[in-house]
């Protein structure tokens, strides 16, 4: 069997710097290795948060055209929405019967949301078995993800194990995440850059939106004069994203010396990001005018997609005796 990576972004908003460095990043430099990439737009996943039709269609239509805006590459990796794959249902109801409720219990992300007063329905919680089915139809070897999806995949890798213990088989091998260098990427108010906290700095976001948004990141009260600690500085953090290494220390030296104001520092943040997006927001723009472009290659992903699932889950059927 060849070797594969497998990733997928949720289309609960407009994608942002932390999608981008937490995952998408990785998933386009990895489009030139010896693996067969599956990438795919989790919109099932979208509904425990997205409850707008409309705008859920115009979410999904936006991501699919970011990645590919991005440089995904269709020739080298199979893209698709992951609704167009029926077949993962089944297999997240397979592993709902072998998971205890402890499991899920633990995980960090659904007491998060519940901490933030998100609704705890069902789909929510329900949410790692869904995942795991995602990943493990398409049996990876390695799933990109950001810092807060690393438990999620450990949870995968349990799933993978109480099924085959279970039936007494070998139908899923166990995946192991793969973390970029930035996984983890702070919003403008410092907690993790995130759509559901509304603290994002959107890739589409250009002009004086993104002036509003970048020079509104959340920093501390030191007065200008005074030294400051680039360690602990959202608007550092966020600008060594796109720095080289002689650029961060540059501006880590100006932040100790003291006499720069935080405005200073984001303003070079604001030129990183524009300069850095600028090539991707012309090619977005090109394909917002080719729809059916962006249709077919979600078609074609789903077909090649759906091979592989159906196959996993003729042998899932079959061990535990369905077939």
């Amino acid at each position: 069997m060849p070797k594969r990576i497998l990733s997928g972004v949720q289309p609960s908003g407009k994608l942002h710097l932390g999608n981008y460095f937490g995952a998408i990043q990785q998933h386009i430099a990895l489009q030139d290795g010896d693996y067969e990439r599956f990438y795919f737009i989790a919109d099932f996943h979208a509904l425990t948060t997205v409850q707008n039709a409309p705008l859920l269609r115009d979410y999904i239509k936006g991501v699919a055209i970011d990645y590919l805006a991005l440089g995904l590459d269709p020739a080298k990796s199979v893209f698709f929405r992951q609704s167009d794959v029926p077949e993962v249902q089944e297999i997240a109801w397979m592993f709902s019967c072998v998971t205890g409720m402890g499991l899920l219990e633990r995980a960090h992300s659904y007491k998060d949301k519940i901490a933030k007063n998100i609704k705890p329905t069902v789909g929510l919680f329900y949410y790692p078995l869904l995942m795991a089915a995602d990943i493990l139809i398409y049996k990876p070897h390695l799933v990109p993800v950001g810092q807060d999806q690393v438990q999620h995949v450990e949870m995968t890798q349990d799933m993978a194990g109480y099924f085959n213990q279970t039936f007494k088989c070998n139908v899923f091998i166990r995946p192991e995440a793969r973390m970029g260098q930035a996984p983890k990427v702070p919003g403008v108010d410092g907690e993790k850059m995130s759509k559901s906290y509304g603290n994002t700095i959107d890739l589409q976001m250009d002009g004086k939106e993104l002036k509003k948004v970048v020079m509104g990141v959340k920093t501390d009260s030191t007065p200008v004069e005074q030294a400051k600690n680039p360690d602990t500085c959202n608007v550092f953090a966020l600008y060594a994203l796109f720095a080289n290494d002689d650029e961060k220390a540059a501006l880590a030296a100006r932040y100790k010396a003291g006499g720069m104001g935080y405005g200073d520092a984001k303003k070079l943040l604001l030129d990183k990001v524009s300069d850095y997006f600028g090539p991707y927001r012309q090619k977005r723009a090109e394909l917002v005018a080719r729809p059916d472009y962006v249709e077919d290659v979600l078609r074609e992903g789903a077909k090649r997609a759906r091979e592989v699932a159906r196959a996993t889950l003729s042998e899932a059927k079959t061990a535990c005796g369905l077939a």
